[in-house]
């Protein structure tokens, strides 16, 4: 299991992609709370919108009709990283309850395994407290980071067979639960159809829409699906609390790219065939690979922290499917890149007013050039 971590010694990394001054409050938009999808649609049944990335015309349709918005020989790259149940509940000596969520492994100066985590309440997780996790784990608080993270050591069994046992789906803060945990049934929806790589504290969440039907009625069609790995962190969704964008910094955030999905990308370029994105975190994958290889998509593993924003060039994408994404959110700044921060917010705005649901377990938007 892989949690985001900074880039190794052989995993170049492809810096951050930040055009000029852009003001993080012309990002923002009235949604309201009603909006927020709290569970998804079945599988496969989610609303879509259109948009035209070039004259930001929009139309509604349903995820069904996405195979035919694809042509033969368009390449349709999805994330196959797997959400790790990396939301765990400690106990300290007193009885009281504190949440962990683990977000990298790392080492300590003295060669210890450490995991970086988030803490709440972060009062309680004092340098030297200890908390049982379930019947046989220990997390014993070391330090904190500068940036606000907690570090802990986990003793008694192996990480990864704790968090089977006591791990929940580390779901969004929007998405409410009884005592803010995950349930069985998100266990099964916070996961896409064709996760591999466990890695992830957060899903891939245009791939939820999948069904493995869906997917091959999108082969028989000629499509060529092309798997590709980033591990959601929390630098995708992480607040942008500064004026303007060329202010923000994104963490870094770790990945592969496949041999074969590099070869099927670029001999689309070449050939002039469409790369259709599933996701922002697909998006950034390729396009952080291609500013690091001249413009070509590399094999192997590497680490970005690119941040994609109106004047950014895309130079494989041509296409993406997404979800409906939070006010100000660099999720938001990256499809305005794509296309047009007015032409989206205009398309979001017709959203809200026609009932679209939003964020982890909403509908879907689909954006090409119209002919393309």
């Amino acid at each position: 299991m892989v949690l985001a971590r900074a880039p190794g010694p052989n995993e170049p990394p492809a810096h951050s992609g930040q055009n000029g001054r852009v003001n993080v409050q012309d990002f923002d938009f009235d949604l309201p709370a009603g909006s927020i999808a709290q569970r998804p649609n079945p599988r496969g049944t989610s609303r879509l919108m259109t948009l035209d990335r070039a004259s930001g015309a929009f139309a509604h349709r349903t995820i069904a009709d996405l195979p035919g918005l694809l042509g033969a020989g368009d390449v349709l790259v999805l994330n196959d990283t797997r959400v790790v149940p990396a939301r765990v509940f400690g106990t300290d000596a007193d009885g009281r309850r504190t949440e962990f969520l683990l977000v990298a492994r790392t080492v300590s100066d003295g060669g210890e395994e450490v995991w970086e985590c988030l803490a709440r309440p972060g009062r309680r997780a004092r340098e030297g407290r200890t908390f049982a996790l379930g019947e046989r784990g220990k997390a014993t608080v070391v330090g904190k980071n500068q940036d606000g993270r907690y570090r802990i050591s986990i003793t008694g069994t192996p990480v990864e067979d704790l968090l089977a046992e006591v791990g929940s789906a580390p779901l969004p803060p929007y998405i409410h639960r009884p005592g803010g945990v995950a349930d069985a049934q998100d266990a099964i929806d916070y996961q896409t159809v064709y996760a591999r790589e466990p890695g992830a504290i957060a899903a891939p969440t245009a791939g939820l829409h999948f069904t493995d039907a869906l997917l091959a009625e999108i082969r028989a069609r000629g499509v060529v699906i092309a798997p590709l790995t980033l591990h959601v962190g929390l630098g995708t969704f992480k607040p942008v609390k500064v004026e303007t964008t060329e202010e923000h910094r994104m963490d870094f955030e770790g990945g592969t790219i496949p041999e074969e999905t590099a070869a099927r990308v670029n001999d689309a370029l070449r050939e002039g065939r469409r790369v259709v994105a599933v996701g922002t975190t697909s998006v950034r994958t390729l396009e952080a690979s291609a500013r690091a290889h001249g413009g070509s998509v590399s094999p192997g593993r590497f680490s970005t922290d690119l941040f994609l924003t109106p004047g950014s060039e895309f130079q494989v994408v041509g296409a993406m499917l997404t979800n409906f994404h939070l006010p100000r959110s660099t999720l938001l700044m990256l499809i305005s890149a794509f296309a047009g921060r007015e032409r989206v917010l205009t398309a979001y705005r017709a959203a809200v007013a026609t009932g679209y649901r939003f964020f982890s377990y909403g509908d879907a938007m689909f954006i090409a050039s119209a002919g393309s």
